[in-house]
């Protein structure tokens, strides 16, 4: 069992927020209509039981400061972090080891909230 089955990440301006992740991950994500409104959803297997999604909520801010949120970048930290930048984010901590749990990066997206990145190589 995962401790964690669902994430949402707050955002202010939704479209951007939603082409920031999906060009920082080289991803698409598909967008839904949520209990509080819109929401994109990161790619995912329901047979992890792991998900999530940037949430367009009127009740929730993004920002620093509350949970954070560490995104599987296996095998494509560097790749990612690369694109950070260009994607209207900023690299809070650079690629750092971890001893055997692998490596970890912690990015500030374009609504401002902190998110990590992990990768076992």
């Amino acid at each position: 069992m995962n401790v964690i089955n669902w994430f949402e990440l707050f955002v202010s301006d939704f479209e951007r927020a939603r082409r920031f992740y999906e060009q920082a991950l080289a991803t698409s994500l598909e967008i839904m209509e949520g209990m509080g409104g819109r929401m994109a959803l990161f790619p995912y297997s329901p047979d992890s039981g792991v998900g999530g999604c940037l949430s367009d909520s009127p009740e929730q801010q993004p920002g620093a400061g509350g949970t954070r949120v560490y995104l599987n970048a296996e095998g494509q930290l560097d790749a990612i972090l690369n694109r950070v930048r260009a994607s209207g984010g900023q690299i809070i901590q650079n690629r750092t080891a971890i001893g055997e749990h692998g490596f970890i990066a912690v990015i500030k997206d374009s609504e401002g909230n902190l998110v990590g990145l992990h990768s076992m190589t």
